[in-house]
């Protein structure tokens, strides 16, 4: 039942259902779910762990938010880490990798209406590049980072014409990766990250100023 909730609280977190700032309230969440409390507090507790529910002066738990300042600095460190990811995969990605890639990029461009599912499968293709530079060490650093990205949401959400600049851009990311394109493949990887950044700081920044 714990891990139930805890599925169950993680996507309402990642769909923007709970979104960032949200009070959560054991009771509350345990009616809605329909379940006892103990599993929705375990849930809540696993996702402290996660850093995706943190607690608050005179609020209490809430789920976590991320300011200007932060996003910028979670984005820093994916510029390091990505590009080096990006460039490693473009030298040891096999074959059956890079045919995985392919696999989600067409199934991709056929969500480019939907931002969550986009959003989830972004997520998994970028993840499927990671595993294919075949560095365990960077591979862990990387994974330490999903949770601060499931609480900006689908960049898509705020500007649907991300959607296909950044389908565009993981085309020529993965076509660079087929060809063992190395510095091609930093290089792609560093303006999609950049253009992800500018579209999430420009949703961010009317929410701060209001």
């Amino acid at each position: 039942m714990g891990q139930a909730a805890y599925e169950k609280l993680h996507e309402a977190i990642e769909t923007g259902v709970l979104r960032p700032g949200d009070r959560i309230s054991v009771n509350g969440l345990a009616d809605k779910l329909e379940i006892s409390r103990t599993p929705v507090r375990e849930a809540i507790s696993w996702l402290e762990t996660d850093g995706l529910i943190v607690h608050e002066p005179y609020l209490g738990r809430v789920v976590a938010r991320l300011d200007q300042q932060m996003v910028i600095e979670l984005y820093a460190m994916r510029l390091v880490l990505e590009t080096t990811a990006a460039a490693l995969a473009a030298q040891n990605a096999t074959e059956a990798e890079v045919d995985v890639l392919r696999d989600m990029l067409a199934a991709e461009k056929e969500l480019l209406q939907d931002p969550i599912r986009r959003e989830r499968l972004n997520r998994r293709l970028h993840e499927a590049i990671y595993r294919s530079a075949h560095n365990r060490y960077l591979l862990t650093t990387l994974r330490s980072l999903q949770s601060p990205m499931i609480l900006l949401g689908p960049a898509t959400a705020s500007d649907p014409k991300r959607a296909a600049s950044a389908h565009a851009e993981h085309v020529r990311l993965v076509n660079a990766i087929a060809q063992r394109d190395i510095e091609g493949a930093r290089e792609t990887m560093r303006l999609h990250l950049a253009g992800g950044q500018r579209t999430r700081l420009k949703a961010l920044l009317p929410r701060e100023q209001s």
